[in-house]
């Protein structure tokens, strides 16, 4: 009877479970902020800002200097030292050409961010002035100090205009609505944040935080606020008389900085996130529709100041130990040139396609098929490994070798259970000199403590140690191997004997605590009647 010959499947790979849980998209998306550049700075860094127009060079403040760092090149581009004690807060004007910087001493410093020239010289705080910006007018800038006042200046004149009065202590941090350019938010260590109105120079609302403030910061809508103090951030509706509306826990330590990004996420879910520093090292994001953490990174030293550019390019950490971490993402995000992003490129000319030049008689060659068309399938030629072919021909020993110069568990195991299923594993491990023994005992000695192919490499070292029991002593190589072997094998038992006495002490306090749950659970509570009078 004839029979004709079946089709060769290839070898199926041994499929595991994960060993830990897999990335979301979120944080695929955070991890790729790569290959940071470490920059040491002076002393800690206070403050990072970004500016609004591409290409979103970021200025660093840090000691008696600002620092202003290329985007492109993660580097230093240049400084302005004219400070004659530390400096705050430093910030771009909207169309980047200025920039503005509080003192130690209480001036308010404005310079030109091209030439570093000083253009003016603001002198009214009697205390150090942390908070100083820009309005979106450009003719005006609001800075705040350590004596409690907030004050608001002509660029033009280098005057002030008027100060604002309420705060009890200091004050630390300061923004703007972007929907309101007249409602500016002023926080401080009094544990309030208060709503301002430059037109009328009154305060029309006051948020109670509960912990003193370092810093605040406006929704992309206008509509919410966000303060950070303590261990805490309060999320507040400024829409609904500033109402309480989350109040988010998830530091151990003070919350120093909040940053808010109207672009970031993956692309599959876009959209406004949040992200705060602390003291404790962490940074983390929040999903600003769940307020729940969906990404956190942990830096070496307290984290101080953070800050994102406006197309998610780069993200800037400062620490208080100096270190300021610069991270790239892989993919920035598009900002519209009216948002400050890239100028739109002028297109290229293109020539008109006909018979005069070669890509005329190519053309369609890249279109896909309609629907309609009619597909021929081509069949494709199976491609097979190494060790399929070694198996398709019966040539058993070579295919194990071929398996395990993979370097790979699942194709070595796969390839054992393939060998055993088909009585070949005699003959794939006998045999073998001193060279062809050493690759086995190598990857026996490399995979055998790992749970998942213990089993099924145990048996293969019995058969191993039976076949060549009586070489012991013929090849130095070969003994080394065989000790080697002997010592991973023992670790493992005296890991496991000790795993076994823990678990015997364990078990007790488990059993004494579940009980004592139970009897708890079990005890009848009194019924309360309500008294009557007679």
């Amino acid at each position: 009877m004839d029979y004709e010959p079946a089709e060769y499947r290839k070898l199926t790979l041994k499929q595991f479970p994960a060993r830990a849980l897999r990335d979301t998209a979120e944080g695929k998306y955070w991890k790729r902020f790569s290959n940071p550049v470490n920059a040491q700075q002076a002393g800690a860094v206070s403050h990072i800002s970004f500016t609004q127009q591409h290409p979103f060079n970021f200025a660093v403040t840090s000691s008696t200097r600002v620092i202003i760092y290329d985007a492109a090149t993660r580097q230093v581009c240049r400084q302005f030292t004219r400070f004659k004690d530390k400096a705050y807060c430093g910030n771009f004007r909207s169309d980047s050409k200025l920039l503005v910087a509080g003192g130690e001493d209480g001036i308010v410093q404005i310079f030109d961010a091209g030439s570093r020239t000083m253009l003016r010289q603001l002198k009214a705080h009697k205390r150090a002035a942390h908070v100083a910006h820009f309005s979106p007018d450009r003719m005006h800038v609001l800075s705040a100090a350590d004596d409690t006042t907030v004050r608001w200046w002509d660029v033009t004149v280098g005057k002030q205009d008027f100060r604002l009065d309420g705060h009890s202590d200091y004050v630390r941090a300061a923004a703007i609505n972007p929907t309101s350019p007249d409602m500016w938010a002023t926080a401080g260590y009094d544990h309030i944040c208060k709503l301002w109105d430059v037109r009328s120079q009154e305060c029309v609302m006051n948020l109670d935080h509960g912990a003193p403030i370092e810093d605040v910061k406006f929704f992309p809508a206008g509509g919410l606020a966000v303060t950070a103090g303590g261990t805490s951030l309060c999320v507040w509706d400024m829409l609904a008389s500033g109402r309480l509306l989350q109040c988010l826990s998830q530091h151990q330590k003070t919350v120093t900085c909040v940053a808010l990004s109207p672009l970031a996420g993956p692309d599959s879910a876009a959209a406004p996130r949040m992200l705060s520093g602390s003291l404790d090292g962490h940074v983390k994001v929040y999903d600003l529709d769940t307020f729940k953490v969906t990404h956190a990174s942990k830096y070496p030293g307290p984290v101080t100041s953070l800050g994102i550019s406006p197309d998610c390019g780069l993200l800037a950490v400062g620490q208080a130990d100096g270190q300021l971490s610069i991270r790239k993402h892989s993919k920035p995000k598009l900002v519209p040139a009216e948002a400050g992003g890239r100028p739109p490129r002028k297109q290229r000319y293109k020539p008109q396609l006909t018979a005069a030049n070669y890509r005329y008689f190519i053309r369609g060659q890249s279109d896909k098929a309609a629907a309609d068309d009619f597909k021929v399938s081509q069949q494709k030629r199976i491609q097979l490994k190494a060790y399929d072919k070694l198996l398709k021909s019966f040539q058993y020993r070579e295919a194990l070798d071929a398996a395990i110069s993979t370097d790979r568990p699942e194709i070595v195991s796969s390839i054992v259970e393939e060998l055993a299923a088909r009585s070949g594993l005699p003959a794939a491990l006998g045999g073998r000199d001193a060279d062809g023994l050493i690759p086995v005992l190598r990857c026996l000695c490399k995979f055998i403590v790992d749970p998942r192919y213990a089993r099924l490499l145990l048996g293969v070292a019995h058969r191993v140690l039976d076949t060549y029991a009586g070489e012991v002593g013929v090849s130095s190589e070969v003994d080394k191997q065989l000790v080697k072997l002997k010592e991973y094998v023992s670790l493992e038992l005296r890991l496991h004997h000790e795993l076994q006495q823990l678990q015997g002490m364990l078990e007790p306090i488990l059993a004494s605590s579940l009980g004592a749950l139970e009897s708890v659970n079990d005890t009848a509570v009194p019924e309360l009647h309500p008294i009557t009078q007679s």
